[in-house]
């Protein structure tokens, strides 16, 4: 068989063949075509609806400019710098013993004679024994 014979005997099944394979591949096309066509349509809508939100955001910008331009300032910032004072605390008798108070007002100045490292007695008891 030659090919002549094959496209005389399947001659006609193949244009039957081919209008179908058309006629899907034209639907497929078409379908492409209109999901793009919606899609842009969305997104023009969504760009209006930007562009109208950007304009009324502008108008308000202009509005709020305009009225700052006409405010004059009515408050003077006075910088001169913060002064410190450092008060020195005074410790009183509430829970401590006289001699930690007159110790704690004493303070960093104090010399060394007057802050005495001896203890004051013996240890009461056994201080040292484990219990």
């Amino acid at each position: 068989m030659t090919w002549l014979v094959l496209i005389r005997k399947g001659g006609p099944y193949l244009a039957v063949l081919a209008i179908v394979g058309g006629i899907a591949f034209g639907g497929w096309y078409g379908r492409g075509l209109y999901e793009d066509s919606q899609e842009l349509s969305e997104l023009k809508g969504a760009q209006k609806a930007i562009k109208a939100a950007m304009a009324r955001e502008s108008g308000i910008a202009q509005e709020v400019e305009a009225k700052l331009a006409t405010l004059k300032a009515n408050q003077t910032v006075i910088d001169r710098g913060v002064i410190r004072e450092v008060v020195k605390p005074v410790y009183q008798r509430v829970c401590f013993e006289p001699e930690l108070v007159r110790l704690l007002n004493l303070g960093p100045e104090a010399s060394a004679e007057a802050l005495s490292a001896e203890p004051a007695g013996e240890v009461p008891g056994e201080a040292g024994a484990a219990e």
